[in-house]
Formats: structure tokens, sequence, C-alpha cells
């Protein structure tokens, strides 16, 4: 049977570099203790694990140590612990209209119990004449005095637009509003300077553009940032307290940390910077103009938002659901996603149809072939 064509990527990276692999061998095999835990030899194995894994993602998104770096089960956890940890009753906060249900459903729930309010501005997904100037006039027309945040993903995970994550930081730093970043589709894809972009809490997951294993993420703090622990728990500091530590990252890590899911996400980290953000960006764009150049020969399909090039590509045909494709592809070694992606707000932006949408998505090692490869499952199934 030959190898699957992945191209769901937006979902999570496969396969995994064989350093990660490595990486995640070698610390279960002399770095089992429990980081923090343990006074022995292989506790302290593991936590320089854990400490060399915050110096990285420090430095490469531009946070100012790594005690700033708050391990996390993924992206959503770490939204939920920013948005849950900062906002207080009376907030009003403003989010993207390409949200994904990690940023929306957390705002949903909070209005619902009366904490907050929150309205949503333009994004530059379902116009190609929105650029930054509108967009950061649009969320000043939304914004009120109670505004305590604006959130928003880099990139959406239907479609590549990328929000102007420097133009809404400067915004947020003009009125005092904190800044919350969902990079769960930019990390490893985007470059990200929280100091440079004002960033005051950037949400990441380690098992997509980063290369890690699924259930590790992270959220970082920008300086001054405190927030209400979403957890409490051992993590073996102050353990005579009823309280969590007052300072960062023990104050947010309850419970033990998965120390081989956080080497595997610094040797997937290493990856991608011995690639190069730059060679990645420039790839993922060739890949998405490629595949678009192929799908526009099929009569009754539809590329939603074609102006916006990246590694996240999404359509849909008038007469098949994106249901009904994806099985089609997948009975071809053809690895999509169908559906609405968990993104109600995305898609109710781009108004596809009401079976959803069709999305692919590249990876690193994505090549032309395997876009060829889908063009000829596409023929097969259209034709």
């Amino acid at each position: 049977m030959n190898a699957p064509v992945y191209l769901d990527h937006a979902a999570t990276s496969w396969p995994k570099p064989p350093a990660v692999h490595r990486a995640v061998y070698d610390c279960m095999a002399r770095a089992g203790g429990n980081p923090g835990h343990g006074a022995h030899a292989l506790s302290d194995a593991a936590a320089q694990i854990v400490y060399d894994c915050r110096c990285a993602l420090a430095k490469e998104f531009g946070a100012s140590g790594p005690e700033r770096v708050i391990f996390t089960a993924g992206a959503t956890h770490a939204l939920n612990l920013a948005l849950h940890g900062a906002l207080q009753k009376g907030d009003h906060v403003l989010c993207s209209d390409m949200e994904h249900n990690a940023v929306y459903r957390p705002l949903c729930e909070l209005q619902r119990r009366g904490v907050i309010t929150f309205d949503t501005f333009l994004s530059p997904a379902s116009d190609p004449r929105i650029g930054t100037a509108r967009i950061v006039t649009d969320a000043a027309a939304k914004k009120k005095q109670n505004t305590r945040m604006l959130v928003c993903s880099h990139m959406s995970n239907i479609v590549s637009s990328v929000m102007p994550l420097a133009a809404l930081g400067a915004f947020c730093r003009r009125h005092g509003m904190l800044f919350c970043v969902d990079a769960a589709q930019s990390a490893g894809h985007l470059p990200i300077d929280m100091q440079q972009m004002q960033i005051d809490l950037l949400c990441i997951p380690g098992h997509k553009g980063l290369y890690g294993l699924q259930g590790c993420g992270a959220l970082i703090l920008g300086d001054g940032v405190t927030l209400t622990p979403l957890l409490q728990g051992g993590n073996g500091v102050f353990s005579l307290s009823g309280e969590m530590p007052e300072l960062p990252p023990e104050r947010y890590e309850a419970g033990t940390l998965p120390t081989p899911a956080i080497a595997g996400l610094l040797a997937g980290l290493g990856n991608v910077q011995a690639r190069g953000i730059g060679t990645i960006m420039a790839q993922d764009k060739h890949l998405y103009d490629r595949a678009r150049a192929m799908l526009a020969g099929f009569a009754g399909l539809h590329v939603c938002a074609p102006h916006c090039r990246g590694p996240v590509l999404l359509f849909y045909h008038d007469r098949i659901p994106s249901d009904a494709l994806g099985a089609e592809l997948d009975r071809r070694g053809i690895c999509t996603r169908a559906g609405f992606h968990c993104t109600a707000l995305g898609h109710g932006t781009l108004g596809t149809p009401d079976t959803g949408a069709v999305r692919v998505s590249f990876g690193m090692d994505t090549t032309p072939a395997d876009l060829d490869a889908l063009y000829g499952a596409m023929k097969e199934i259209l034709l």
C-alpha cells in the first residue's frame, strides 16, 4: 500500500521529523523522572529538558525570559487560561470575524455567564480590499470604554489570511488593552516577535507547525501580565502553602508536565529553525499557487479567499457536499479535512455552503508531487 498523501497539517503535522522521534525516545530512556518533583538525577535531567525548551521558545517568539513560558496541553488550553485568567466581570472583548472555536467558545461561555460581552471586527479574509488601516479602524469603531482585550488568530485555520499583528498591538497599547494572539496556525510558518508586535499573551500548539507531539503547547506571557490560574495543584515548589505560587511559570503549571512531548517540541522547533521561517513561507506560497492553479480548472469548484496565499487552502464544489468529496479523496489516499473545521465564525464570514468546505494544508515536507496526486484524484472524482 502506498503511503498516504498527507495534506492535513493545519490539524496536526505528520510525519514528525526523525529528530523528534529520537528526542522523545531519548527523553523516556534517560530522563524518566518528574521534572521538579524528585531529588535524583532522572528528575534533574527532565527538568533540564523543560528549561531548555522554555529558553528556546522564549528566544524564538521574543519573550523576555524563560519564566514567561507556560506549558499547556495545547493552544486551546493556553487560550482558555489566557481568557478565563485575564477577563473579569464587566469586561468587553474584541475578536476577529475568523476566530476558531478555541477563542469563540470561551468568549461565548464567559458571555453566557454574564462575565463579559464581545464584538467582532474585520479580518482580511472576506475581501482583498480590507487592509491594515481598515482592520484597525473597524476595531476602533467597535471598541468601548470597558474593552479589556483584543484577541485574534494570527493566521486563520481555514484560509491563509494573516492579521496585522504589529498594527493591532500598537492599537492595543495606545488604548491600554491586552493583546492576545492565537498562533495555532502561524507558529512555525510566520515570524512572531512578542516585543516588536506588543503581544501580551501568545498561545501556541506544539503539534502543528512546530512538529512536536499532540498534548503539549504553551502560553507565553508578556512582561507584567498576571492571570488567575485555571488549575490548582502540585508543582514542586511552596508545597506547604494552600495557594498557587505568585510567580510564573509555576503559578500556572499544576501537576506533572509532559516531558517527552516537551522534548519533542524542542526538537521540532530546532528543525523549523534549521529550515528557516523565510524558506518555509516561500514554500507555502509556492505550493498554494500551484494547488490553486490546478483546482481552477474544475468546473463548479470554488477556492475561498484566493487572495490569501499561504499553507492553507479551502475549496468547495457546487454539487458535491464537502464530506462526500473528502471521503472520495480519502479513498484515493489523499488526507484532507472536510466540514466546518471548528470555525463557525470563519465559515460564516466566508459564506461557505451549508455542507462546509474541504481544506488542504501544507507542511515542510509537502512536495509538488503531493499536489499532483491531489489533482489526479480530483480528476477521477469530478471528470
